[in-house]
């Protein structure tokens, strides 16, 4: 982790873009948060490829990845651990969350093989299940962007007639490596983020 952060640190000029989504159409307080957002980082990835890619500092070249290879932040009393989901995009909502699962115990357990925390194509960092609502996130070279998603909170919104309901939402983080990717970028991918988010199912 700290030669992680480090490394970032020396070499990332990072930006971060900040909104929350309305999750109020699917919310309920079993529901898989954690899948959701990862079949959203995949279809945020089809419409900005970008955010996929892997940038090389020293040769001054892009590589756009072919798949999402998703790392997932993982909390553990020895520190942070990103165990990589390869090709999240390949799995239905099942498969996704008993890998999901198998990952965060393996590295919870430092039983996790080195080769799961290689070469991860964009982060994701769920520390809303702790606490917190946004946060400017640390990228780890050579991925271009991580995203964040916060603590879940209702909050009133206009419904029809002038009245008022109580939403769920969601606050999303998305920090870009600026040197890559732009803030017009950050934005369309973070839209695309919403429209998969506020789907029903």
């Amino acid at each position: 982790m700290s030669q992680s952060m480090s490394r970032s640190r020396d070499a990332i000029a990072p930006a971060t873009l900040y909104d929350q989504v309305d999750i109020e159409a699917w919310w309920s307080s079993d529901h898989d948060v954690t899948t959701r957002l990862i079949a959203a980082i995949v279809a945020a990835c089809a419409a900005v490829r970008i955010m996929n890619s892997s940038y090389d500092d020293a040769a001054g070249t892009i590589q756009s990845n072919p798949r999402v290879d998703l790392g997932i932040a993982v909390d553990t009393p020895d520190g942070l651990i990103v165990p990589v989901l390869r090709d999240a995009g390949a799995r239905n909502a099942a498969t996704l969350r008993a890998d999901v699962n198998a990952l965060k115990t393996a590295a919870r357990n430092r039983t996790i093989a080195a080769e799961s925390l290689k070469n991860p194509t964009i982060t994701l960092s769920n520390y809303g299940t702790m606490a917190g609502r946004y946060a400017a996130l640390v990228i780890v070279p050579p991925q271009v962007a991580i995203v964040g998603a916060g603590k879940i909170t209702l909050e009133a919104v206009p419904i029809e007639n002038g009245g008022v309901a109580f939403h769920h939402m969601l606050p999303l983080s998305v920090t870009i490596d600026h040197r890559v990717a732009t803030g017009g970028d950050a934005a369309r991918f973070m839209s695309a983020l919403i429209t998969s988010l506020e789907r029903s199912s």
